[in-house]
Formats: C-alpha cells, sequence, structure tokens
C-alpha cells in the first residue's frame, strides 16, 4: 500500500535511512561517485526535510518517493527502494501514484546519468531527457521532464 509517511517521526526517519543508504551505495557504484550526500543523511536530517514523502508499506517500508511541488511542478527528490525488494516492481507502484496523485502542469527528476535502471523507469512513463550536468569531476546526473 502507497501512503504519505511522516518523515518527521523518529521511526519512521529510521526506516527511511536503513533503505536510502545501501540504495544510494549502489547508485553511488553505479556513478563511480561516492559523494551522494543522502549516503550519509543522519535521522535528524531526514527529519527536517521539507519533502513530502510517499511510502511503500508492506509490513514494513519497502520503498519511497519524496518531492517538492511549486508553481504547478513537482521535483521529485528521491525516488528509494530496499535493494531487497528490487526488481519487484515497487519504483515503477511509486511513480505512477505520485503522477496519478499529483495533477501537475510538469514533473521534474533528475538522477547519475549512469543509473540507467532509473533512467529506462523515467523515460516508460514519458520523462524527457533535459539536461546533463556535472555534479564532480568527470560525474554527471541528467534532469528529465514531463509535462502534461
Amino acid at each position: 500500500m502507497i501512503t504519505t509517511i511522516d518523515h518527521r517521526d523518529e521511526s519512521t526517519a529510521k526506516a527511511i535511512q536503513s533503505i536510502q543508504r545501501p540504495a544510494y551505495r549502489i547508485e553511488a557504484e553505479l556513478m563511480g561517485f561516492d559523494g551522494i550526500p543522502h549516503i550519509t543523511e543522519t535521522v535528524e536530517e531526514i527529519q527536517q526535510s521539507s519533502e513530502i514523502f510517499l511510502g511503500f508499506m508492506d509490513g514494513y517500508l519497502k520503498g519511497f518517493i519524496s518531492y517538492k511541488e511549486q508553481d504547478g511542478i513537482v521535483d521529485i527528490y528521491r525516488l528509494v527502494v530496499d535493494p531487497i525488494q528490487f526488481r519487484q516492481g515497487i519504483a515503477r507502484q511509486l511513480v505512477d501514484q505520485l503522477l496519478h496523485e499529483k495533477k501537475a502542469a510538469e514533473f521534474i527528476v533528475s538522477t547519475g546519468t549512469a543509473n540507467t535502471p532509473a533512467r529506462k523507469l523515467y523515460e516508460s512513463f514519458g520523462f524527457k531527457e533535459e539536461e546533463t550536468f556535472e555534479v564532480a569531476d568527470g560525474v554527471t546526473c541528467t534532469q528529465f521532464r514531463l509535462t502534461a
């Protein structure tokens, strides 16, 4: 079940952190870059986030998506699935839920250019590559946009 989760709650923030760290470590390996901020994010930093979180709950938190919305644009900040739950359609369900729940004019998201699974997922929903930008020496991210 996908529902809004309260990341300000300490136990929820700990659950977010517990799946976020290993998931972002995998992306870091794909990118050849270990400087992804979410790998070292503390529980307190998660609790202080101004993002809105939707969680995939099935006995426990198996994945989540977070976003901010402003001026008709939904900016996806995180899409995380517990690595032991990879390839079960959880990320697809989270993106689908957000797209149906928010009737925004536009959605934007950035991911590591080398993160082929994430790129393919967003492209399958109709997101179009907009720009590539360097986040560290030789390491790039790609921004995607979906216009309603």
